[in-house]
């Protein structure tokens, strides 16, 4: 990926990931309350998934672009 447009939005896509992850996984560990995936074990475990993609995503956006060789 050597377009840096493409690795911005990677990153910001990845970012929304990481944030939309750790709310799954707090209302499915119940530490975040007042929906109906509150306490839910699959929200949990979806939320821990969206993260650690959205992780991959920002770090696989921050790389810097390698040379040919």
């Amino acid at each position: 990926m050597n377009s840096r447009t493409a690795r911005l939005a990677l990153g910001v896509v990845g970012a929304i990931a990481l944030i939309v992850g750790a709310v799954f996984a707090g209302q499915g560990a119940n530490l975040i309350p007042g929906s109906s995936m509150t306490g839910d074990r699959t929200w949990l475990y979806i939320g821990l998934v969206l993260a650690a993609v959205g992780i991959v995503m920002i770090v696989v956006g921050l790389r810097r672009p390698g040379r040919d060789r």
